[in-house]
């Protein structure tokens, strides 16, 4: 049924808006929005691939909300003296969160498939919604990164995909807790380690979040997921793995290349050979964690790793920006220990010294997550790789400071790993250029900050 409602996205340039705006948009409602970022001049190619889908755009100053009809979408902790919530105070709009709206439309769909986890939730939402795009199921996905297999030329933001089929794919959050609010048809779960909770809090909502859908989808090598999954009837669950042979879906034989990882799959009596275009072990089981979905979904796994093998990966995740006099630079969205973790095995996986520039996505995460990252850091770079660290990027507000960038380098080094704290991230890039010599990797990692893409392109052109 088309939306005719009118909404306004406050941030709609954000990862998490951008995607869910033009869903609605595409559904037929009217959409409108503002973003800071546009206010100061920044990343206008975003706004203009916006403004082509109709979507008007207006400054963060409450202009754009003139009509009591209007639906104000915002962020879940957007602050109240942001101008375009006062705006809507004064003249009595409605105001839903991001999560909100996502929940009410993902709840509608007639087939719903959740991905949830700590880590992988967009690499395996890209899968799925490629495999159902693939064999016609033509679904609505809603991701937080650009899948590359739906950019085009009128698409280079292609965060979603609006579709006319029965079924809609998304990464469902746990950071706010508002995964309570997903009642999915397919329930799909990779990991889950401390990020922005407790490990108390992450078990009880990713638990609830399984006993609320139809099928439970659950990774047996994660020793938390295999925990919940004892908790779920086993007439209602999907288990895969890389180690355990009972799971419903076993993958075995992996072998990594540069660029790529191939492995066999097997589901009852069935194997079946998967060539995948995106490099690293945890793909492999992000693959894995696809095809039992799919296969939940009524897809026949022959069938859906045909169509996986053409899964071309996502912008930002190990995302290669090329190479340039023997020094190659990856854009990366690793921003927790394992998902850095995961991308410093698949470096070292082959020769090559790793010099990784890694910018926090806020004061809180770091604190939460100190002793998780030093430890990461401290396992996972070799000898002569260095980390160069800048301040954490920070949007506003009230913010505690406890933990910084330079806590975090101290602790590493004290591991006797090498490692730098640049506060200003202009810095970084400098100092990059002077330590960057030929056959070295330059890795680029960090969340909710778009300009990193442009930091590591900078980046590349200056070697």
């Amino acid at each position: 049924m088309a939306d005719t409602k009118s909404y306004f996205f406050c941030g709609i340039g954000g990862s998490g808006m951008l995607p869910l705006a033009s869903i609605v948009r595409g559904q037929g409602a009217e959409v409108a929005g503002s973003d800071r970022s546009l206010d100061q001049g920044r990343l206008g190619d975003k706004f203009a691939f916006l403004e082509r889908q109709g979507i008007a755009l207006f400054p963060q100053d409450g202009s754009g909300i003139s009509r009591p009809d209007q639906i104000l979408v915002t962020s879940a902790a957007v602050e109240e003296t942001v101008p375009d919530v006062q705006a809507a105070r004064r003249i009595g709009a409605q105001q839903l969160t991001r999560p909100q709206l996502l929940a009410m439309l993902f709840n509608a769909a007639p087939l719903s498939i959740g991905v949830a986890g700590t880590s992988g939730k967009s690499t395996v939402t890209g899968m799925i919604g490629w495999i159902l795009h693939a064999v016609g199921r033509d679904p609505t996905v809603m991701n937080g990164a650009v899948m590359k297999n739906f950019i085009t030329a009128d698409t280079p933001f292609a965060s979603a995909l609006v579709g006319g089929g029965d079924v809609f794919v998304s990464e469902v959050d746990e950071s706010d807790g508002s995964i309570a609010l997903y009642r999915p048809s397919i329930a799909l779960l990779n990991n889950v380690s401390l990020d922005h909770k407790t490990m108390d809090e992450l078990r009880s909502l990713f638990l609830g979040f399984l006993e609320r859908a139809g099928t439970a989808v659950l990774n047996l090598d994660d020793e938390e997921t295999r925990l919940l999954a004892d908790k779920i009837d086993r007439h209602k669950r999907i288990t895969f793995s890389l180690a355990d042979d009972s799971a419903d879906l076993f993958g075995s034989d992996v072998r990594e290349e540069p660029l790529a990882v191939s492995l066999s799959v097997r589901a009852d009596d069935e194997t079946v050979p998967l060539q995948l275009q995106v490099p690293g072990r945890h793909n492999a089981a992000n693959a894995l964690a696809a095809l039992a979905a799919v296969r939940a979904a009524g897809i026949p796994l022959a069938r859906a790793a045909e169509a996986l093998a053409g899964f071309t990966g996502l912008k930002r995740r190990f995302d290669v920006v090329g190479t340039r006099n023997g020094i190659s630079v990856i854009d990366d969205f690793g921003h927790n220990p394992d998902k850095i973790a995961a991308t410093l095995k698949t470096l070292h996986a082959f020769p090559g010294r790793v010099l990784v520039m890694f910018q926090p996505h806020g004061y809180g995460p770091l604190r939460v997550m100190k002793d998780a990252l030093v430890a990461c850091f401290a396992d996972n770079l070799a000898e002569d790789d260095v980390l160069v660290m800048p301040d954490p990027i920070y949007f506003g507000g009230t913010v505690e400071r406890a933990v910084t960038s330079a806590d975090i380098v101290a602790a590493v080094r004290a591991s006797s790993r090498q490692a730098e704290h640049v506060p200003d991230r202009a810095d970084c890039g400098v100092r990059l250029r002077a330590l960057a010599r030929p056959g070295d990797r330059v890795i680029v990692m960090g969340a909710r900050d778009d300009t990193l893409s442009l930091f590591a392109r900078d980046l590349l052109d200056s070697f």
